[in-house]
C-alpha cells in the first residue's frame, strides 16, 4: 500500500534543495511508533506490516527526497548550511487539507553534511521524542516524531553508539535561515520563496507581502517564546536555523528544562556564554527575527532607505508584543484576570524571592494552583503570599491548573529514560511518556515524576549528540 505524498517544495529554485538518494538500513528495526499522531494524521499506517511500515517511514517509497538547503547564523556567526543528515522525503496531505512534512533526521550523508556522517545515534533521537511530545501536551507548537528507528549500525561518537533515525513530522522545514539562503542567491529567490511560504501556510500580508511575513513571524514566535517561558523551557540553540517561520518549535538538540528557577540558566554544553539562557531568549528572538527583516529588504521595498525604515518601525514592535504576551501569561500562572500597575511587582517579587530560595519553577506554581499555602510559606513565600492572597476574590486557581503543568519532562528523568533504552529496556520510556500524557490533570500514580533531582541525579549539561 503506497501512502499518497507531495511534493511542493520542489515547486521552488533547485538551489533550495539536493536531489537526495534514500538510504537502505537492512537491519532497521522499529523502536518507538507515536500511534497518536499517526491516528492525528490520519495516515493509515495501521493498514501496512512491519517491513511496509518501516518502508514508508525510511522514505523508500518517496519520489522525490530532498536535502533542503539553508544559511544560518550559529551562536551569533554566520554561515551557509543545509540538511547535513536529514531528508524530506515529501509532504502528506490531512484529512482537513492542511500539509504537514514527513522528514528523517539522521538518515545519511546529504551534499550539506560538511565532513559528518549524516547519521544520528539514540539518546537524541529518543530525547526528541519525548520532549517534542512533551511540548505537544503542554499545548506548545512543535514538530513531534512520528517513530524512531534503529539502523542496526555502530556510529561513532565519543564512544560507539547505536545508530537511529527519528522520523519527524512538522508544518514546515522553513526557517528563517532559509530565508537569509534566498537572499544570498538574489531578489528572484527570495520572492519566490515568500511567494511559497505565503501560500503554504496561509500567511495573511495586507498590502505589502514581506513584511506581511516579517509580522507574522514576530507574532509566532514572540507566542512561541513566552510559552516556553511558562514551562520553564530552555531550547539551547535558538540559531536562526533553528527558527522556524511556522512557530513550531524545532530541533531538540541540547534542550533542558528548569529545575530550580534562575533566570540565568544554560544547560547547552556548546552554549559557554550562555548567549540562548533562559532570559535570553526573548532578546535573542527579536535578534534572530532583525536577521529575517535584512533577509526581506529587497521585498519590502525597491528603495533601500523605504525599505530600513519600513523593517525597522515593524521591528521596533517586537519588545511590547513580547512584554504584552509575557504579562497576560504571567498573569494566568497567578490566576488573575487582568492586569493592574500592582501586578508588575507582584511578578517580579515572586521570581526574586523563587531564585533566592532555590526553588522549583515547576512545583512552586502547581503548589499555588492547589492551593498547597503551608508548604509555600516553608519555601520562604509567605510575605509574598499574603499579597497574592489579598487578590484571592480575583484568583481563578481552575484557569491556573490549566496552565501550570503538574509534571514536565524533567531532564534526570529523560537522561534515566534513554540510558534504559540503550540498554535495551524501554519501560522507563514508554512510563515517562505516559505521565507525561495529561501534564495539567494530577495524577497520583504520577506523583514521582514530580520530584526534583537529587544533587547526585543533577544533569548540569546537554549535548546536541551530532
Amino acid at each position: 500500500m503506497l501512502i499518497p505524498l507531495e511534493y511542493s517544495y520542489l515547486s521552488l529554485p533547485a538551489e533550495f534543495y539536493s536531489k537526495q538518494s534514500v538510504y537502505k538500513y537492512p537491519k532497521a528495526k522499529l523502536l518507538a511508533f507515536n500511534n497518536v499522531l499517526a491516528k492525528e494524521l490520519d495516515l493509515k499506517l495501521e493498514q501496512l506490516d512491519e517491513p511496509e511500515l518501516l518502508d514508508f517511514l525510511l522514505g523508500h517509497q518517496s519520489e522525490n527526497p530532498i536535502a533542503q538547503a539553508y544559511a544560518g547564523h550559529q551562536f551569533g556567526h554566520f554561515t551557509m548550511l543545509g540538511d547535513g543528515r536529514a531528508i524530506l522525503t515529501g509532504e502528506y496531505k490531512k484529512s482537513d487539507g492542511t500539509v504537514v512534512d514527513i522528514h528523517l533526521k539522521g538518515a545519511g550523508l546529504t551534499k550539506f553534511s560538511r565532513g559528518g556522517d549524516g547519521k544520528a545515534i539514540l539518546g537524541p533521537m529518543l530525547r526528541e521524542y519525548i520532549v517534542s511530545e512533551a511540548m505537544h501536551n503542554l499545548n506548545i507548537p512543535t514538530s513531534r516524531i512520528l517513530a524512531v528507528i534503529t539502523t542496526g549500525e555502530n556510529v561513532q561518537r565519543q564512544s560507539v553508539e547505536q545508530g537511529a533515525i527519528a522520523i519527524r513530522v512538522a508544518s514546515s522545514h522553513i526557517r528563517v535561515g532559509t530565508f537569509q539562503y534566498a537572499a544570498m542567491l538574489g531578489k528572484n529567490y527570495s520572492q519566490s520563496l515568500l511567494d511559497y511560504t505565503i501560500k503554504r501556510h496561509n500567511i495573511p500580508y495586507g498590502e505589502n507581502k514581506a513584511l506581511g511575513l516579517l509580522n507574522y513571524v514576530m507574532d509566532k514566535q514572540t507566542s512561541l517564546i513566552t510559552q516556553w517561558e511558562r514551562v520553564g523551557f530552555i531550547h539551547g540553540v535558538m540559531n536562526t536555523d533553528n527558527m522556524t517561520i511556522s512557530g513550531e518549535t524545532i530541533d531538540y538538540g541540547p534542550c533542558a528544562f528548569m529545575d530550580k528557577y534562575d533566570p540565568e540558566t544554560v544547560f547547552s554544553s556548546i552554549d559557554r556564554n550562555g548567549r540562548y539562557a533562559f532570559a535570553n531568549q526573548a532578546p535573542i528572538g527579536g535578534w534572530n527575527i532583525a536577521r529575517l527583516a535584512e533577509s526581506l529588504l529587497s521585498l519590502i521595498s525597491e528603495d533601500e532607505k523605504e525599505a530600513i525604515s519600513l523593517a525597522e518601525e515593524a521591528l521596533t514592535k517586537y519588545s511590547e508584543i513580547y512584554k504584552t504576551k509575557w504579562q497576560k501569561m504571567f498573569l494566568s500562572k497567578l490566576g488573575l484576570a487582568s492586569y493592574q500597575n500592582e501586578d508588575e511587582s507582584l511578578i517580579s517579587e515572586l521570581l526574586i524571592e523563587m531564585y533566592k530560595n532555590n526553588l522549583d519553577y515547576t512545583n512552586t506554581f502547581y503548589n499555588l494552583s492547589y492551593q498547597h499555602f503551608e508548604a509555600l510559606r516553608k519555601q520562604g513565600l509567605a510575605n509574598w503570599l499574603d499579597k497574592w492572597v489579598s487578590k484571592a476574590p480575583k484568583v481563578d486557581t481552575f484557569d491556573m491548573r490549566q496552565v501550570n503543568p503538574f509534571v514536565i519532562p524533567r531532564n534526570h528523568q529523560v537522561e534515566k529514560a534513554i540510558k534504559s533504552a540503550e540498554s535495551g529496556d524501554l519501560g522507563d520510556f514508554y512510563n515517562l511518556n505516559k505521565a507525561l500524557k495529561h501534564p495539567y490533570k494530577f495524577d497520583k500514580k504520577y506523583q514521582s515524576y514530580m520530584l526534583e533531582p537529587t544533587e547526585d541525579q543533577i544533569v548540569k549539561a546537554t549535548y546536541c549528540g551530532t
